[in-house]
């Protein structure tokens, strides 16, 4: 009797812990390998999501690593190492004009102008484009956004950055900064926080903004394989509505507020610079406040590689951006 007894009692518990473990089976999150083109505040959006749980609300483990530059992010994502890539949109463009079998496709836009701005050594008083002309200038890898906007705004003020200027494109982008500070150049092309901390040290002046001047553009994406969003759209749609949700939450709160967010991403970095370069970003209308990516903003896009010299036929929106899921995402975060 003892021995039925415990029988029952071991079936009961075999029971319970297949239920349990059943149970614990459907808490589990779908996981994003999401691999960013570099740390920078000029993604601060991205950050919020992360530090404030909205991937998690929306059922979402996002493991975020940095690819560090385009190249090596497209590559990341081509090979499968990431799902997800958060790129400037011109290298989408760029595996359209290699023909590939399986196209990268945008999803949703985090910032929608050029994050760089123009930094003099000296304090120039009342800037002048054509002050420009003769200068050495350290400017942006060459087929990037960053040095295709620069670009694309000194012609607008009829500078030939090729004629008119000594330029030096032959630094890696992680150096430009420390390379400026050594004495190369007289101007330089920089995103933040690293303006503020030069102007904070005294060894450079803001003078003019490339976002400012360049105007809208898709500048930094979220886009992946066509035939992983083919397979994944419940994810890609829960990724977008998260991301969603924190553009509205940077639009509402102020720089302090989002400095102090994000500052887990920066620890190496003082808040009071952060909350100036949010400042900055916020003033110019840099972050996305809805992840949809206009039409008007992708035909600018194509004029600024077209002008760079990087644009072999001009791509509709339609073949490189799926606005299926920012666009249902956007409707419901009104």
């Amino acid at each position: 009797m003892r021995s039925l007894r415990g029988r029952l009692w071991l079936v009961m518990l075999i029971i319970l812990g297949t239920l349990l473990g059943g149970c614990g089976t459907g808490d589990q999150k779908a996981k994003i390998q999401l691999g960013e083109v570099t740390r920078s505040v000029f993604y601060a959006p991205q950050y919020v999501a992360l530090e404030k749980g909205f991937f998690k609300e929306n059922g979402l483990d996002v493991e975020l690593r940095t690819t560090s530059g385009g190249d090596k992010t497209m590559t990341a994502l081509l090979s499968g190492s990431i799902d997800v890539a958060l790129v400037g949109a011109e290298t989408s463009i760029y595996v359209y004009q290699q023909g590939a079998d399986d196209p990268v496709l945008s999803f949703a836009g985090l910032t929608q102008t050029d994050g760089t701005f123009l930094v003099s050594r000296k304090d120039v008083g009342s800037f002048s484009w054509d002050s420009l002309k003769g200068e050495v200038f350290l400017g942006q890898r060459k087929g990037g956004m960053p040095q295709m906007a620069g670009e694309f705004t000194l012609k607008k003020h009829g500078i030939d950055p090729h004629k008119d200027l000594q330029l030096i494109q032959n630094v890696d982008f992680a150096n430009i900064t420390a390379a400026f500070i050594s004495g190369t150049g007289n101007y330089v092309q920089l995103f933040e926080p690293q303006a503020s901390i030069l102007e904070k040290e005294g060894k450079g002046h803001v003078v003019a903004s490339f976002g400012t001047e360049s105007g809208q553009l898709p500048y930094t994406v979220y886009m992946s394989k066509k035939s992983y969003m083919n397979s994944h759209k419940d994810q890609i749609q829960k990724f977008t509505n998260a991301l969603s949700k924190a553009q509205i939450w940077v639009r509402d709160h102020s720089p302090e507020e989002i400095a102090k967010t994000i500052s887990p991403f920066f620890k190496d970095t003082d808040q009071a610079i952060l909350a100036s370069s949010i400042k900055r970003y916020k003033e110019q209308g840099t972050y996305a406040e809805t992840p949809v990516i206009s039409e008007k903003a992708w035909n600018n896009l194509l004029d600024v590689m077209d002008s760079a010299g990087e644009l072999k036929q001009r791509v509709p929106v339609t073949k490189l951006v799926d606005p299926v899921f920012a666009d249902q995402a956007a409707g419901g975060h009104k």
